[in-house]
């Protein structure tokens, strides 16, 4: 009797599991159907774009200007004595792994 309630109740158990999974959403992966496909935005021109810097729109044309303005990085203007002193850190940190017997 109770093989057969086991039996009966594990039948039941994985009806209602299949079921449960079969009556779901049909495919919860796919993209909504609103959404553009990505080959299309690829091919798409873009025409303006936003500022990485405050997100102002701008044309193309500006947009490309400003992308180049963002690349030339200007020399770094560091105090000269600042500059020593990161110059002789730097020497320092490499006598240190040539002698790390010695404690300067």
């Amino acid at each position: 009797m109770a093989l057969i309630r086991l039996f009966a109740l594990s039948v039941t158990t994985s009806l209602l599991v299949w079921l449960i999974s079969y009556l779901g959403q049909p495919a919860l992966s796919l993209p909504p159907a609103e959404d553009i496909p990505e080959e299309i935005l690829r091919t798409e021109i873009i025409t303006e774009g936003r500022s990485p810097i405050d997100g102002k729109l701008l044309s193309a044309a500006e947009y490309a200007e400003l992308q180049v303005r963002l690349q030339v990085v200007p020399p770094p203007k560091l105090d000269p004595k600042i500059r020593e002193s990161v110059f002789l850190l730097r020497i320092r940190q490499n006598l240190r792994l040539l002698f790390p017997f010695l404690n300067f």
